[in-house]
């Protein structure tokens, strides 16, 4: 009995059979891959929003610390209100993006509104710390250098958390973009990338702001 004669033995019924077979073999390897991406997906899209958190719970210090430092700078920068309301505007600014991006890490334009915020924010300390160098005894009084301290503590921890955050999304955004991932993960619900912190000067995000240039002699 040669090949033909056994290929011409099987039925049609045991070749569809045969095929279904190997069908649903391929459905369930196609089923078993998205599955575990989808998974790894929701995986690290929980670590960013965690990272996130971090960030948010530093910022939050941040912003709890400021008014006390706008209450001591007052005492002898009363001839510096515009600079004193400035930054209060800003903090009030920054602490409502922040919770808008709180609410939903994964809103790329409310992540956008919070660096903004932010950058103003850092932009409004910068002046009213070089305005204060013109004030030697608010650089010694001792209220104003505990707040500095617990001011420059926070900040380096709002530093640590953005690289971490950042690190966490481009994780994601890495996963996201790979084969076989980027051909599912739309349909899943991960249709686009998680946004970075990042600043118009990247040294934001690298650097803490030197709050203790304030108190320098």
């Amino acid at each position: 009995m040669n090949s033909l004669t056994i290929i011409s033995d099987i039925s049609p019924v045991g070749i569809g059979l045969g095929c279904i077979a190997v069908l649903g073999v391929m459905v369930l390897v196609a089923i078993a891959i998205v599955w575990s991406g989808y998974n790894r997906l929701v995986r690290l899209s929980e670590l960013v929003n965690n990272g996130f958190s971090d960030i948010n719970v530093f910022c939050k210090r941040r912003y709890d610390l400021i008014p006390n430092l706008i209450a001591v700078a007052k005492q002898y920068m009363s001839h510096e209100s515009g600079t004193l309301e400035a930054v209060i505007q800003a903090r009030n600014q920054a602490q409502g993006a922040l919770q808008g991006a709180a609410v939903k890490p994964s809103d790329a334009g409310a992540v956008q509104a919070f660096v903004g915020a932010e950058q103003t924010l850092t932009g409004s300390l910068g002046r009213m710390f070089a305005l204060a160098e013109a004030y030697p005894d608010l650089k010694a009084n001792t209220n104003m250098l505990k707040i500095q301290d617990e001011l420059s503590n926070t900040e380096d921890g709002i530093a640590r958390a953005r690289e971490s955050y950042n690190n966490q999304v481009t994780n994601f955004n890495i996963h996201r973009k790979s084969v076989p991932t980027v051909m599912y993960a739309s349909m899943v619900g991960f249709g686009s990338d998680r946004e970075l912190l990042e600043f118009d000067d990247q040294d934001q995000i690298e650097h803490a702001p030197d709050v203790g240039a304030l108190f320098d002699s």
